[in-house]
């Protein structure tokens, strides 16, 4: 099994399949990441694939100064960052032609939850929003996340304690 290395490295000398390759390594993670967020299918699947849209045209440029992995989950964290910005925006452009709620269905609540959670995080400052979202969907250590942000496993931590903070007074409210 080639590396990720070799494969940007084939791609990079013109093999579209080594791209394909790439994109098939790491597509369930990338789509994984996003539906933690969105929990629409559609929308996890059109994120993943604007990020692989975005790789397909940096990898040309790729210097191999980081892992592939992990240049790959910042190209997640900042689509995510858009995507929270984009959806911020639409939420409050069509927050008066929302209908009004005749009733509560409890059998969707933990989507509601989710829901309310994932909202709240995109409140978060950035920093601590990435922190929070790489610490929540997917359970990394401080010291890759420090990594992958270029910050102290410390400071991860003391943003990940702010961010923690201020969710639990937005929900309380």
């Amino acid at each position: 099994m080639r590396t990720d290395e070799e494969l940007i490295k084939q791609f990079q000398n013109g093999s579209e399949e080594a791209f394909n390759e790439l994109v098939k390594r790491h597509l369930p993670d990338t789509y994984g990441f996003f539906i933690k967020f969105t929990s629409d299918p559609i929308e996890a699947e059109d994120l993943a694939q604007d990020v692989f849209i975005k790789m397909y045209k940096a990898l040309k440029k790729f210097r191999f100064q980081s892992k592939f992995k992990t240049y790959l989950y910042r190209a997640n964290i900042n689509m995510s960052n858009t995507y929270f910005k984009r959806n911020k925006w639409r939420n409050l452009l069509h927050l008066d032609q929302a209908p009004e709620p005749v009733y509560m269905d409890t059998s969707n609540e933990d989507e509601w939850k989710r829901n309310e959670l994932w909202n709240a995080v995109s409140k978060l400052p950035s920093r601590q929003r990435m922190v929070v979202t790489m610490r929540i969907s997917d359970e990394m250590p401080y010291k890759d996340i420090a990594k992958v942000m270029g910050i102290s496993e410390n400071s991860a931590k003391v943003n990940y304690h702010h961010a923690v903070k201020a969710l639990k007074d937005q929900l309380e409210n």
